[in-house]
């Protein structure tokens, strides 16, 4: 497995950022970023960050991105399709930020098995709460950009991913989220080479959800 060249699955969050670290700390060779975007290209399928931004977090931490565009309803097909690419330049495996939820596993293991590659799940397995100590006992720094209105407040919007954050977080959760309960976004930490720094953000209720829109932003030295 040592020195495979793989992709990575992005979100710009906390799993797809500690997964791809521990993936590189193992030996794999991460060559690409794999995130997929809106039909029309703005915003990413996952959490609503703006693609703009995600090339910006690809560049500060020096691996290139590859965004696709898809619709929820051809995602699957797009995936295959993106993963059957890469095989065709050396890609083997792609690396997953999956914890503990089997359907994610499932859907992963199928549909790399369909193009042919590994799926490799780093975090499979381990304690959520001990994954967001991981995180941040790494030295990542992340920022919270969505949350569901029902569980948390708009001031929760823009907290960063610490201890204090951990302590925080309502005991009837998962605690990394899973569920959707929150997405957070990362700006800097070990696998990062710049940070990057956000200069303006508004907060937005739509859908039952709060979210920071991330307006503008920069690199910054580390």
């Amino acid at each position: 497995m040592k020195d495979m060249k793989v992709f990575s699955s992005w979100s710009g969050g906390k799993e797809s950022c500690l997964a791809c670290y521990k993936a590189l700390s193992e030996g794999f060779d991460v060559s690409y970023l794999l995130n997929f975007i809106s039909e029309d290209g703005t915003r990413s399928r996952a959490h609503g960050i703006s693609s703009d931004l995600l090339v910006l977090q690809a560049e500060a931490i020096g691996i290139p991105i590859i965004q696709v565009k898809s619709t929820w309803e051809s995602y699957e097909a797009k995936f295959k399709e993106a993963a059957a690419g890469l095989k065709k330049e050396g890609v083997e495996g792609g690396i997953f930020g999956d914890i503990d939820l089997p359907e994610h596993k499932e859907w992963v293991d199928r549909v790399c098995s369909e193009a042919e590659v590994a799926s490799i799940e780093p975090l499979w397995g381990i304690e959520p709460i001990e994954i967001l100590k991981a995180f941040v006992n790494t030295g990542f720094k992340a920022i919270v950009i969505k949350v569901k209105a029902d569980l948390f407040g708009e001031d929760w919007l823009g907290r960063e991913i610490n201890m204090q954050f951990i302590n925080d977080l309502p005991k009837d959760i998962h605690p990394c989220g899973e569920h959707g309960e929150y997405h957070t976004f990362v700006l800097d930490g070990p696998l990062f080479q710049r940070r990057i720094e956000i200069t303006e953000a508004e907060k937005k209720l739509k859908d039952g959800s709060w979210l920071l829109d991330i307006l503008g932003y920069r690199l910054g030295e580390k």
